[in-house]
């Protein structure tokens, strides 16, 4: 083996060693060749009619599902055969955990369109090397039938674009958003809770490497690719982003002040939803690429991370506050159920695992469900309601997460909630970071600032106490 594999084995052998998985991202969907008028690189000159998919009756033209020109096709069982064992040698020979696969519907589409038959889904699946990697999933391309988020095999992960528009959405201010939002930020369990699926199924992400950076999401109302060379005709021109009153950077305080918030905002729903968080790198900090979403041909300062960002404010106090979330993530268990919220009930304590309530702490009306201009609403997730087989520390928590996208601030009575009669704030976006973390009465009010979100957690005895105390002593330390 070449020295340069046997030094990228000994890179992936030291992210293992400090408790990190690796996942590649691969393309096996198309090649640089291009259409019928692109060079003769490598499989064009092998065997032009086996590695790609070309229209029916006109040989010389490439199918392009992929949006640059060709497709390769799967379904040739030599073509299959070099994918498999490409997959395997990462695997077995690098060493690495598992594959994002780029335009993944390609590689399971039969000449009927997207099939679980496809000889890529069903080599996976028997391969006893690749059934044991991580397989996650872009389950969309541009060809026929391309879009299938929540139709690929138990056992894959899969990224949901529907998280990152209804997050954008709902933080934008945009009719009807919190309705939708329910749904993403439970697991999207209309999508994935099919035959055994899991939440993590749900690859949540805000930005990815494709796009708006979270930066320039709250920064910037439309695209800036200018200098891409394409009169500003190339990227997604619908990235539901609102630049807060002004475009691109500002040194107006109002205007920094409500995107640091919103920045918050969303970290905070990503890393409190069910499902996997995919953060992109420099999101954490607050990287930018001046309002270019589609940067893959710039290998410049728009591209680049800037690594002087964490140090500097306010991308210090961006990357604290992450590292925050990541902390409260990690020590409670109700922020990643290994199952779907909502159907478990303790009728003996009266307790319901899922409620949603209004900012009156009591439970939303359908009324309020259907109006689409209901900005702020509140989730209580109650880990008393089903015992775990497996009981983790922290694991029956109470919690409540309050959403508020409206302009202004909004008076949320804190619910009542059986075996409890204190919430405790671990986390509020209007306030980073916080001296002391606020305790109130159920029943009194707080004020919710506009455009913010919030995590209660109920008082406890018992080892959820012991818990949430330790966390406690984390969060109020953690910038010491």
């Amino acid at each position: 083996m070449p020295d340069r594999w046997l030094d990228l084995a000994d890179v992936v052998d030291d992210y293992h060693r400090a408790g990190l998985e690796v996942i590649l991202d691969v393309v096996y969907n198309h090649t640089a060749e291009g259409n019928e008028l692109g060079p003769t690189l490598s499989f064009r000159g092998i065997d032009n009619l086996s590695y790609y998919k070309l229209v029916p009756g006109k040989p010389r033209y490439y199918i392009n599902d992929t949006g640059t020109g060709n497709t390769v096709d799967l379904m040739h069982p030599r073509v299959l055969q070099m994918v498999a064992d490409s997959l395997r040698y990462w695997a077995e020979v690098i060493g690495v955990d598992g594959f994002r696969f780029d335009l993944a519907t390609i590689l399971c589409r039969l000449d009927t369109g997207f099939s679980e038959s496809s000889g890529f889904l069903q080599t996976c699946l028997q391969d006893p090397t690749l059934a044991e990697a991580q397989l996650i999933a872009e389950p969309w391309d541009c060809g026929p039938g391309g879009y299938q988020v929540g139709q690929f095999l138990p056992g894959w992960a899969e990224w949901n674009d529907r998280f990152r528009d209804c997050t954008r959405a709902f933080w934008k201010g945009d009719d009807g958003a919190a309705r939708t939002l329910a749904a993403r930020i439970t697991g999207s369990a209309d999508l994935f809770d099919r035959r055994g699926r899991k939440p993590w199924a749900s690859v949540n992400f805000i930005t990815a490497h494709d796009g708006f950076t979270l930066n320039d999401v709250v920064s910037y109302n439309d695209k800036h690719n200018e200098a891409n060379g394409e009169d500003n005709r190339d990227g997604h021109s619908h990235n539901l982003s609102w630049n807060h009153g002004h475009e691109g950077p500002t040194d107006d305080p109002a205007i920094v002040e409500l995107r640091e918030r919103q920045k918050r905002n969303i970290l905070a729903t990503l890393l409190f939803a069910q499902g996997t968080p995919m953060i992109t790198a420099g999101d954490e900090f607050g990287r930018t690429q001046g309002g270019n979403n589609n940067a893959y041909c710039q290998d410049n300062e728009i591209s680049w991370i800037d690594w002087a960002l964490p140090e500097a404010e306010p991308g210090a106090a961006l990357l604290a506050f992450t590292r925050r979330l990541l902390e409260i993530r990690r020590s409670l268990p109700l922020l990643h159920r290994g199952r779907f919220l909502g159907t478990a009930y303790d009728a003996e304590r009266d307790l319901s695992e899922l409620r949603w309530v209004s900012p009156a702490g009591v439970e939303l009306t359908p009324e309020q469900w259907n109006d689409d201009h209901m900005r702020c609403l509140g989730l209580v997730i109650d880990g008393r309601a089903q015992e775990s087989n497996v009981p983790r520390p922290g694991a029956d928590a109470t919690l409540l997460w309050v959403l508020n996208a409206y302009h202004d601030a909004v008076e949320f009575n804190l619910p009542e909630a059986p075996g409890g009669s204190h919430w405790c704030c671990l986390l509020d976006t209007n306030n980073p970071t916080p001296d002391t973390l606020p305790v109130l009465q159920a029943g009194e009010t707080y004020l919710v600032t506009g455009r913010s979100t919030l995590l209660f957690a109920l008082e406890a005895n018992g080892d959820t106490g012991r818990v949430l105390g330790e966390l406690k002593e984390k969060l109020v330390h953690a910038d010491a």
